[in-house]
């Protein structure tokens, strides 16, 4: 079972006055809709993660079957949320997911999770990626084999030297979309997508 890790603790810092993960997008804010399409995948255990403007947050969100979770120490790095969330998951693998991540559709994170299943059957110590056009994407799914290792990491910026360090287990998937490299980080990347 793969355990879905959604990063929603972060400051917001680039998208000015507004907590991006609540800009409204089709009928529902950027965060509900990122997570409606992880749970419309079939991943039985997501966890939320929160810190900056935990409360609205929940407000959002908490009618969906989620796990939330408060990390108090969100302003130190997004670290400091991956673990938090590791900390508290069952599944035998870790979709870190990035909140922000509207666009990645239920198929597309279904098919992440079936292929960390496959993969993880040959290589218990397996990292899966999404790439497009040669282009590392998100979300990357860790073994569970690696969660001593994530809860001890010390660079707060993520797990990329976990991933470094462990070349010989990576698994690429390739993607048929750029869905997996588009995030959310500046007013003219909302005025893009609202205009669509």
């Amino acid at each position: 079972m793969v355990s879905a890790i959604v990063l929603a603790a972060g400051l917001s810092k680039r998208m000015g006055a507004e907590n991006k993960l609540l800009l409204p997008y089709k009928s529902k804010t950027i965060i509900e809709r990122t997570i409606l399409n992880i749970l419309d995948a079939g991943i039985n255990e997501v966890i939320v993660v929160t810190g900056f403007e935990a409360d609205k947050i929940t407000m959002t969100i908490q009618y969906l079957p989620v796990k939330i979770i408060y990390n108090t120490n969100y302003k130190k790095g997004m670290t400091t949320s991956i673990q938090k969330g590791v900390g508290s998951a069952k599944g035998n693998g870790y979709m870190i997911c990035l909140a922000d991540m509207f666009a990645i559709t239920a198929t597309e994170y279904n098919r992440l999770q079936t292929f960390f299943d496959e993969c993880f059957k040959k290589d218990e110590q397996c990292i899966c990626i999404p790439h497009y056009n040669n282009e590392k994407g998100n979300p990357v799914v860790f073994s569970s084999s690696y969660k001593e290792e994530i809860l001890k990491h010390t660079d707060m910026e993520g797990c990329k030297t976990i991933v470094q360090s462990n070349n010989q287990h990576i698994q690429w998937l390739d993607m048929e979309t750029d869905h997996v490299l588009q995030d959310l980080d500046y007013p003219e990347d909302y005025k893009k997508i609202i205009n669509e």
